[in-house]
Formats: structure tokens, sequence, C-alpha cells
């Protein structure tokens, strides 16, 4: 049965670093981010358009590639929770949490009892079609099962200390944007009230000792929280990244194309 390397990982005190992959419906994508050497991505089904079956290639894709596939859910519901993790996704990630008895509901969801409340659907296919247990099983996807929950308000900043200390957390994860927009500060993620929340943050998850996560619009924010103490480190997605090395692609070539006409008028000049 599958190990979650990136939970394996942030036990053992390391820092991992993801992306999102939130437009292009590929299975070559999870590939290609492993081949990156991404630790893990997640599947944007609150902002994307995916379907399931969608979300099962990809997540089938990752995990094939050994990076590991979590699945943001577009709201606290059962069946979503269910179903992104009964087709293979390795954890979960809960956005806009502020209630903690509703979070410590929506973390149930991902554990099968007795220490939650999912249904069993595993099927063969996310076993690897090895033969085990149904003891077995539980026991390992229970233990397996990352919980990623999202801070993204002023509101549950606030409330920061009664959703730590919700059983089940493995990855408290702050949302910039959505943070910085309700601090009234929107887009603005160098602004000094929005580091000085977030480093509170840091500490307030390492005295409850959940692991700090964020993830980034861009690598130059992103670059500058690990050694700040976040662990669990994403930026951007699989639609920026081709969209930034394309115009560095074209830029470089308009560079080359200008140096050389340049470089062939100077030639042409006679003394």
């Amino acid at each position: 049965m599958r190990i979650n390397q990136t939970m394996e990982r942030l036990r053992q005190g390391e820092a991992v670093f993801g992306c999102a992959v939130q437009q292009l419906r590929s299975a070559e994508i999870p590939r290609l981010l492993a081949a990156a050497g991404f630790d893990y991505l997640f599947v944007d089904t609150e902002h994307g358009g995916f379907n399931l079956e969608t979300v099962q290639d990809l997540v089938s894709a990752a995990n094939q590639s050994g990076i590991t596939p979590l699945v943001r859910v577009g709201e606290l519901l059962y069946s979503l929770v269910a179903r992104s993790l009964d087709v293979g996704a390795q954890g979960i990630i809960f956005p806009r949490v502020e209630d903690p008895q509703r979070l410590l509901e929506a973390i149930s969801w991902t554990k099968f009892p007795r220490a939650g409340t999912r249904g069993f659907g595993i099927t063969a296919p996310q076993l690897d079609y090895q033969q085990r247990s149904l003891p077995e099983i539980i026991e390992h996807a229970n233990a397996q099962t990352m919980v990623v929950v999202q801070f993204e308000t002023v509101t549950a900043l606030e409330r920061s200390g009664e959703l730590l200390a919700v059983p089940g957390i493995d990855v408290a994860m702050i949302g910039p944007t959505d943070l910085s927009i309700s601090m009234g500060v929107p887009g603005e993620f160098e602004h000094p009230k929005l580091i000085a929340a977030v480093e509170e943050f840091i500490a307030a998850c390492e005295r409850c000792g959940v692991v700090p996560g964020i993830h980034c619009r861009t690598t130059a924010l992103a670059r500058k929280w690990p050694p700040r103490g976040m662990r669990l480190v994403g930026c951007g997605s699989e639609i920026t990244f081709l969209l930034e090395r394309a115009k560095e692609a074209v830029a470089e070539m308009r560079q080359s194309m200008a140096a050389g006409r340049d470089g062939a008028n100077l030639g042409s000049r006679k003394p």
C-alpha cells in the first residue's frame, strides 16, 4: 500500500514544496511536476473546473509518478471529501475554515471508524491490487491520509487557537491572497500587517504541534517563507509556470533577434 511520502518527510521535520493544478486536464501535468522535483501537488476543485473523472486521472498519474496528490475540495461537504479520497487522493485541503465544530466534523470524514466517520469505498486500484485485510487497509489509510486546513480570513486567524486545537490537523496553511483581501491590503503580500500576522500564525502552529504551511502566487514570494519557519510551501500553478516560461522564452528570442540585427548593422557600416 502507498506511503504518503510528503507526510513522512514532514514527520521527520523536513520542508516540502508543491504546486497547484488548476486548469490543464492532462495526466502529463503530474508527471511533469514530479520530474521537476515537487514533493506534492494539489488538484484545485475549489477554483478549477475539474470533474471527478479528471480528478481521478490526475491523482492516478501523480500516484504512479511518486508525487503526493492532494485535493482541495470546493467546500466542506462529505461527498466531495470521500469521493476524492476514494479515487486515490492522499490528502484533503479544506478551504475557508472558520468554525472549529464544522472543522471537527469535516476531519472526521477523512478517517475510517473509530477514528472518524468515513464510509469504506476503497477499491483494488487504490491498493495497487494488493490483497490486504480490512483492518490493515483501515489502519494504513487513517495513518497516511493528510489533512490540510486553510486559514484565509481575519476571523480564522482570530480563532486560530480554537481551530488549531481541533484533533487531526496535519498542516495549517495560510492562503495569503484571500487573507490580504480580508485584512484590507489586497495583493500587498509584503505589507507589514500581513507579514506580522503570518509570523504570529507560524508561532501558534508550533505551539500546537501543527505544521505551518503557505501557498504563494509566485516563487519569489514563496522562497521567503521557509527561512521563517514554513514547512509546507507551495507556489504557483501549472498554468502560471507555463505562461511565465513562455513569456521568458519569447522575450529571450526577441532580444536575440534584436541583438543580431544590431550586430549586422554595425558590420555593414563602412569606415
